[in-house]
């Protein structure tokens, strides 16, 4: 057996154990706030009769560790459970859900190319100037919170300058009407990520610099580009992916701000809505199919640590 086999699976194992605490939690958290989903979608005017009624329609007068017990066992089996007014978790989430995924992705992407390229910037030449204005402006993006950037590209490029749609429009299959209608979502999830992770980059090839093969190349008169690329790059891919993959948890968290803002058709909405609610099968399958997706994320970054790692002389 491949050594490698092993340790994914205990990594997964204390993943999904992790998965299953969370989601223990998102239901104690609902059950704490006040009022319940029956109150919270019935009619105005309906008589205690007529809640109570709701309430066991939908389980709600069961104890909390037995509807948790039923919705977490039906999991494995992709039903995520029945919405208060009647909706299949499952199909609630079928449209949005792609939505954010194709949201957080180009995001993702476009991150982790801006920040290898700047971080390799600033460390061609440390102290430099270029190093020097690629930490401020890393350190400026990082303090904004997504919503403070959403607001200045709205000002920017659709109020002053009206180049871009400052609303998304849904298209016939539930997406966004226009590529145009991604630009700004995305930069506002991209900028602080982008931040965050060049420092990472930079740091992580800063340590590298100093360690003897890097140094050795150095002193071989290999070029500058060279020995960044082909020897201090790879031995800083484990904190790079770590730093990526910890991206990708805020990316979906940020998502659930910006598409509020830019009325993008994602999970935010839904998931507004739900808290609204007190929908605690919404909120607890929003939260199921984020962390799978951030799960997977980490587990493919920690593989990377560890062939990274293991590959050293």
């Amino acid at each position: 057996m491949t050594p490698g086999i092993p340790r994914a699976a205990a990594l997964l194992g204390r993943r999904l154990l992790l998965l299953v605490v969370l989601l223990a939690g998102v239901f104690a958290a609902i059950e704490l706030l006040p009022g319940d989903a029956a109150s919270a979608t019935s009619d105005r005017g309906e008589t205690a009769a007529g809640l109570a009624a709701r309430r066991h329609l939908l389980g709600l007068d069961r104890p909390l560790p037995e509807r948790f017990w039923d919705w977490i066992t039906a999991l494995p089996t992709g039903d995520l459970g029945t919405s208060a007014r009647g909706q299949h978790v499952t199909d609630l989430l079928s449209a949005p859900f792609p939505n954010t995924l194709l949201l957080g992705g180009a995001a993702l992407v476009l991150t982790v190319l801006l920040s290898l390229t700047l971080g390799c910037l600033a460390a061609a030449r440390p102290g430099g100037p270029v190093d020097r204005i690629v930490d401020v402006t890393a350190t400026a993006a990082f303090a904004l919170p997504e919503f403070v950037v959403s607001v200045g590209l709205l000002l920017v490029f659709s109020l002053w300058t009206g180049w871009l749609p400052a609303a998304t429009l849904t298209g016939a299959d539930g997406g966004p009407a226009d590529w145009t209608m991604l630009v700004m979502p995305v930069l506002a999830l991209t900028l602080p990520q982008t931040g965050w992770n060049t420092r990472v980059v930079r740091a992580a090839l800063a340590d590298q610099a100093a360690t003897p093969h890097v140094e050795a190349a150095v002193l071989d008169g290999l070029p500058a580009h060279r020995v960044l690329l082909r020897h201090a790059l790879p031995g800083a891919l484990p904190a790079v992916a770590t730093g990526f993959a910890t991206s990708t948890g805020m990316l979906l968290g940020g998502a659930v701000v910006v598409e509020t803002l830019f009325n993008y058709p994602g999970i935010g909405t839904v998931l507004a809505g739900a808290v609204a609610d007190r929908d605690t099968p919404v909120i607890a399958g929003v939260v199921a199919c984020a962390a799978a997706v951030i799960t997977v994320v980490l587990l493919l970054a920690d593989l990377v640590r560890a062939r990274t790692v293991g590959a050293r002389p």
